[in-house]
């Protein structure tokens, strides 16, 4: 086992030209969302790649001393969000 087993990924530090991802508030959109990977929650900034009904987004929760700030990717298809979910860990998207 690895650290990543427990506390989830460390998303590298944005590259220079990095794709910026237009956050925008949740929606209700789904009853159900399974989480298929997360980065590491005892970061201030977590990333979640999220799916449903065969559509996927990340949610990014920012904590702040004024409460949890939660917003979301664009819905896309899976394979089009799981390209976006490896920019955002390897640095080449934020």
């Amino acid at each position: 086992m690895s650290l990543e087993d427990f506390h989830g990924l460390h998303p590298n530090p944005p590259k220079e030209g990095y794709i910026r991802i237009d956050w925008c508030k949740p929606t209700d959109r789904a009853v159900s969302i399974r989480v298929q990977a997360h980065t590491c929650n005892q970061e201030l900034t977590t990333y979640e790649l999220c799916a449903t009904g065969g559509l996927s987004h990340i949610r990014r929760t920012q904590r702040t001393s004024a409460g949890d700030r939660v917003r979301e990717s664009p819905w896309m298809h899976t394979s089009k969000a799981q390209r976006l979910w490896n920019g955002l860990l390897d640095g080449r998207a934020r």
